[in-house]
C-alpha cells in the first residue's frame, strides 16, 4: 500500500509518543489535507473567471434560488453562513464587477434584494460547469462506489459535528 504524507506523520508520533492513539489523526489529517488540495483547485477555476470562492459563493447561491435569482442580503448572508458586513462588500465588489445588483424589494419597498445581472448569470453558469469538470476531474481516479462511501461517511461525520439536520421550520 502506498503511503500518503499523513502515513509518515503518524509513524513520527508512533515513534515519539507510543503512548498516543493518534487513529483521529490519521483521519482528521487526510480530511485538511484533502481539504487544502481542493480548495487550491478551486481558486484556480474560479480566478479564470474573475472570482474569487466567496463571490463564486454568492453567484451560486443566487443562481441556485431559481429565476428571478433574487434574494436579500439577509438570506444570502445565512446561507453562506457569513456576518452581514461580509456580505456587503461582497456584494460591493460583485455591483462594481455588473455580476449582481441591488434591487428594491417589490414586498417591502424599504429593503433591497440582490440578484444576478445578465453577465453575472453567464458566468455563474460558464464557473459552475467548469467547477463541476474540475470536481469531476479530482475524483477521476475514484469509482464511483468508492464516491458514494465517502461521501455518505462524511455525510455522517458533517450532521454530527453540525448537531445533526437543521430544522427548517416543518
Amino acid at each position: 500500500m502506498d503511503k500518503d504524507r499523513v502515513d509518515l506523520i503518524l509513524e513520527q508520533w508512533r515513534r515519539e509518543r507510543p503512548d498516543l492513539d493518534t487513529s483521529t489523526m490519521g483521519v482528521i489529517g487526510r480530511i485538511y489535507r484533502v481539504s487544502t488540495l481542493l480548495g487550491q483547485s478551486h481558486t484556480e477555476v474560479f480566478a479564470r473567471f474573475g472570482l474569487d470562492r466567496g463571490e463564486f459563493d454568492v453567484l451560486a447561491t443566487l443562481r441556485r434560488s431559481g429565476a428571478p435569482f433574487r434574494l436579500s442580503p439577509t438570506q444570502l448572508f445565512r446561507s453562506l453562513m457569513m456576518s452581514s458586513g461580509g456580505m456587503t462588500n461582497r456584494l460591493d465588489r460583485l455591483e462594481r464587477a455588473g455580476l449582481a445588483r441591488r434591487v428594491p424589494d417589490p414586498r417591502d419597498r424599504r429593503s433591497v434584494q440582490v440578484e444576478l445581472t445578465d453577465h453575472g448569470l453567464k458566468t455563474v453558469d460558464e464557473a459552475v460547469a467548469a467547477h463541476v469538470e474540475n470536481q469531476h476531474r479530482l475524483l477521476a481516479s475514484m469509482p464511483a462506489a468508492d464516491r458514494d462511501a465517502v461521501a455518505a461517511l462524511l455525510r455522517r461525520l458533517l450532521l454530527a459535528l453540525e448537531g445533526g439536520p437543521e430544522d427548517e421550520g416543518g
